[in-house]
């Protein structure tokens, strides 16, 4: 049996049991976090809810269209995982998605996820009585114009079910790079979100 603390209530814990629990937890999380993410894109396959191509496949031509494009490697993979949170918080979807990235990516691509599905209402918002250029409430953020590209260039337009989509396996080099690095938001923000 593996190593384990002695007590029950983590008021009773040591530094030095934090500090093993720290280690196991971590070690745990990398080598699974890859393997995690493209199960979340797994369970947006099926359905197409009305669409001409189901939720993964929209992720993967967004992604595809992304790198075709030249954008950054860590464009490419939130553009993959933009709207994984659809699976477990379909109301925030965006603010998920991008809580996952946020770590790993910039704060420029953190933001572009964060706010994408209001900036994607530009395209549909009116349509359901609602006000196209909600968006705009975000015009002055540096951001702002990064994130209207993305939803012009990798999300509005990736429907398409003759489009030729890279595979999961294609990404998966990508994803692992772009998840193996520092976390940008360092120890002392995770011990706060504990």
């Amino acid at each position: 049996m593996a190593e384990q603390v002695a007590w029950t209530a983590m008021a009773d814990g040591t530094r030095e049991d934090y500090e093993f629990l720290s280690g196991l937890y971590e070690g745990h999380a990398r080598a699974c976090l890859t393997d995690s993410l493209f199960d979340l894109l797994a369970r947006m396959e099926g359905p197409t809810l009305g669409y001409r191509v189901d939720r993964a496949e929209h992720s993967r031509q967004s992604a595809t269209r992304a790198l075709r494009n030249g954008e950054p490697d860590e464009l490419v993979v939130a553009a993959l995982f933009h709207d994984v949170g659809d699976v477990v918080a379909p109301h925030n979807h965006s603010a998920i998605a991008a809580e996952i990235l946020a770590p790993y990516v910039s704060e420029e691509t953190t933001w572009v996820i964060r706010h994408h599905g209001l900036f994607q209402g530009y395209y549909y918002f009116h349509h359901l009585g609602g006000d196209r250029d909600a968006r705009d409430r975000y015009q002055e953020s540096p951001f702002f114009e990064r994130c209207a590209w993305f939803c012009q260039e990798y999300d509005q337009n990736c429907f398409d079910p003759d489009y030729d989509s890279l595979t999961d396996a294609d990404f998966r080099p990508l994803v692992e790079a772009v998840f193996s690095r520092q976390s940008r938001l360092g120890a002392d923000w995770e011990l706060d979100q504990a």
